[in-house]
């Protein structure tokens, strides 16, 4: 029996959600729905044009979102990140450790300064996103645990690394120490503009093939460059065992290896979308890893992201998890 259900990597940042109107962002030139990497002098700036909510602060990055969600569900992950000796990064791992999620880090802090996304929602529940990696765009495969590989269900590869080399470089070599020792590997390709722009480097990434991919409609469209979804997941077959493609209000389309299945969706009246896809991975790994079907597995992760679309912020209390389960 592995140590841990699912072993990740990502981009450590600390999440910070704000509420803005459209105009805000047509004021300054923010593209809509997307991440964009930006410098630490140009979140400055933007930070001081925006009201922080109280409590509106948490440690994520795509892979940790879904790392805290496996953990907080009953399952067991284990997260290699960097972060900087400073206010932020303990925060960031204290904040890692009440979640339950064992770390690389373990204490441990690099020079630097830590991450932040800024997370805009605007009033369509639409998710905007502004990211100073800091010291999590120097991750390479100098923090990958092959140790923690080796004793984990599964390997989870977040896609927002390939936007760097040595953050690729780490996904590539945890898809082949994990490969080496037989751990089934998952990859999330993280964000539509992510995969446009570095769609080579998902390619590099995938290498030989992975056993399931998580992504969303226009994800799936932009990296096959197909025009519908059946020609786009025909494509996907090729290289992935399995997948979980979400398509938004329609639901989900999860394929085991021989069938694919429609998961429905559950009708909410959506808030704010920032961190569904991450839920939605979350718990379809707990699900896989804890004896549920292709099918239950979705079913799960549907009804667990249509509980988060319909509140403000990435995360669940602790009561929703279990009341899901």
């Amino acid at each position: 029996m592995s140590k841990y259900d699912v072993y990740g990597l990502g981009n450590a940042l600390v999440d910070m959600e704000f509420e803005v109107h459209e105009e805000f962002l047509q004021e300054n030139s923010i593209e809509k729905g997307v991440m964009t990497l930006v410098d630490e002098n140009q979140q400055h700036l933007l930070i001081e044009q925006l009201d922080v909510f109280v409590g509106n602060k948490s440690s994520g990055g795509s892979a940790a979102n879904t790392l805290i969600a496996v953990s907080s569900m009953g399952g067991s992950a284990y997260y290699s990140c960097k972060v900087a000796d400073d206010e932020l990064g303990h925060f960031y791992l204290d904040d890692l450790k009440a979640a339950g999620v064992d770390c690389n880090m373990d204490g441990k802090h690099q020079g630097g300064i830590t991450g932040k996304c800024l997370v805009m929602v605007t009033p369509d529940a639409e998710r905007t996103m502004h990211t100073f990696l800091g010291v999590s765009s120097e991750l390479s495969p100098y923090e990958v645990s092959e140790e923690a590989i080796k004793n984990s269900s599964f390997c989870y590869l977040e896609g927002y690394l390939t936007t760097s080399e040595s953050g690729k470089a780490a996904n590539i070599e945890a898809r082949k120490i994990a490969q080496r020792s037989n751990i089934k590997t998952a990859l999330t390709f993280s964000d539509p503009a992510v995969v446009q722009h570095f769609r080579d480097g998902f390619s590099e990434t995938i290498g030989d093939g992975i056993d399931l991919l998580f992504c969303n409609e226009a994800e799936a469209l932009r990296y096959t460059q197909k025009e519908s979804v059946d020609e786009a997941l025909a494509v996907i077959k090729t290289f992935s065992r399995t997948f979980a493609v979400t398509l938004g209000a329609s639901g989900a389309v999860v394929f085991d290896g021989k069938n694919l299945i429609n998961i429905d969706p559950y009708p909410v009246t959506a808030v704010d979308t920032n961190g569904a896809g991450d839920l939605f991975a979350g718990a379809f790994l707990y699900g896989l890893t804890h004896g549920l079907t292709f099918e239950q597995a979705g079913n799960l992760a549907s009804k667990a992201s249509s509980q988060i679309v319909s509140q403000f912020g990435p995360r669940l209390r602790l009561e929703q998890y279990q009341e899901l389960i």
